[in-house]
């Protein structure tokens, strides 16, 4: 296949990150791709396996491993979700993305395999989890690092098995927030810790550190415990950190990213590589590593004159993250502008407070470019409910149109809301 027919072939699957799949966890099962993955041969059986899960921060961390794997020396696998311009994205070898054909090529391996064995389709993340499992084998790669594409126990990369499992924390997110969910979703992630697996745990909440360890870790490595930040200080374009680990302490290391949150996950990134080699790092490979991390729409400057900042917060803990990085870590004397779009599977008021709406100039609503897209309107009405001034714009295009026609040079705008409209505008930054 080329890249063409197999996005096309994709798109003919069953998708549930398009359509969210109904009914309970408790009918889900990895069984379909231990098969799938059999009928390769167990090709993921042929490296060592970070896996990562978390409600947020797992595609910073997964990136910032990327980057101090890679400065060690190793060749890396880098397994992603969800992507923001193209289904490539979330394969990475040796710290780039594969090639379209490449993909394509490692697509129409999978849809062979399954036709040869007379299989029942795959769904649309099976499909492509199994390729970049199958694609790490044939690059021979030293390690491969899997996010976690929801919850973690049923989840489709659940096939590996952890060598280090880590956790970034539990928020709400896929759950309708009912009864004990934190409890809940804890035991869905710790589904990843194998006997064998170290946990490097970056949820500190007492009670559910318990449900973590209760799945029986090989050695568990926990934040506050056992490492953490030491200093956090803002500096010009990013943060300056000191970081505790069981192994070292790292000094006034530079990261070119905002929000303390990313500080929290450069200590988990950099507890969990240590793991992955029982031993200290080089500080000159942390503080190479740390200080060329990139991650795309996360608080990514794509604009200046007016300043156009993408970031994929898409949750109540991900929308508080990005208003209080806003407020402590930009204080520019302009006036601040939001375009948002939003998925279903959320409250959109409660994110809308979150993200402090009435904070801004205007909030111009847009419907996600997806199935799952909140209607504009309903959207807006959700903004004006939280406290903020909404104008509904169904197109993305013309939503940033819309908002760069009001805006001055000293102005902010921020996009926001689903991984879609930020990979929309990222992919039309050019032409603003």
């Amino acid at each position: 296949m080329d890249y063409s027919e197999a996005i096309a072939h994709l798109d003919g699957l069953i998708n549930y990150e398009a359509v969210p799949r109904a009914g309970a966890i408790a009918g889900l099962s990895t069984d379909p791709m231990v098969e799938i993955m059999a009928m390769l041969g167990d090709p993921h059986r042929s490296y060592p396996v970070i896996h990562v899960t978390g409600t947020n921060g797992k595609g910073s961390t997964v990136r910032m491993m990327e980057a101090l794997l890679e400065g060690m020396g190793l060749r890396t696998g880098a397994y992603l979700s969800p992507h923001l311009e193209s289904t490539a994205e979330r394969i990475r070898t040796g710290g780039e993305t594969i090639a379209q054909d490449a993909f394509g090529e490692v697509i129409g391996d999978v849809v062979l395999a399954l036709e040869a064995h007379e299989a029942g389709p795959a769904t649309w993340f099976e499909t492509v989890t199994t390729a970049a499992l199958l694609h790490f084998a044939n690059e021979a790669v030293d390690v491969a690092i899997i996010e976690v594409g929801m919850l973690g126990r049923y989840d489709a990369t659940n096939v590996v098995q952890a060598h280090v499992a880590c956790v970034t924390n539990i928020g709400l997110d896929h759950s309708a927030g009912q009864g004990d969910w934190q409890a809940s979703i804890a035991s869905e992630k710790a589904g990843i810790i194998e006997p064998t697996s170290t946990l490097v745990l970056g949820e500190d909440d007492p009670q559910l550190v318990p449900i973590f360890l209760g799945e029986g870790p090989a050695r568990a490595v926990l934040r506050g415990d056992d490492f953490g930040v030491v200093e956090d200080r803002l500096a010009v374009g990013g943060r300056l950190l000191s970081l505790r680990t069981p192994r070292a302490m790292y000094d006034d290391v530079f990261l070119p990213l905002h929000g303390d949150f990313q500080v929290a996950n450069a200590s988990l990134a950099v507890t969990a590589v240590e793991e992955f080699f029982d031993a200290a790092l080089p500080v000159d490979v942390v503080e190479e590593a740390l200080g060329g991390v990139v991650v795309p729409g996360r608080l990514e400057f794509v604009r200046r004159s007016p300043t156009v900042l993408l970031d994929t917060a898409h949750n109540v803990p991900g929308a508080t993250a990005l208003a209080e990085t806003l407020a402590d870590d930009f204080s520019q004397g302009g006036r601040r502008f939001l375009l948002l779009g939003m998925q279903d599977g959320r409250v959109p008021v409660d994110i809308c407070r979150a993200l402090r709406v009435h904070e801004y100039q205007l909030v111009v609503a847009c419907t996600a470019p997806t199935a799952r897209g909140i209607d504009a309107e309903e959207l807006a009405a959700a903004v004006r409910e939280a406290g903020g001034i909404a104008d509904a714009v169904v197109d993305v295009d013309a939503a940033i149109d819309h908002l760069l026609g009001q805006a001055e040079d000293d102005d902010l705008i921020v996009v926001a809301g689903t991984n879609p409209v930020v990979g929309r505008i990222r992919a039309i930054a050019d032409e603003l």
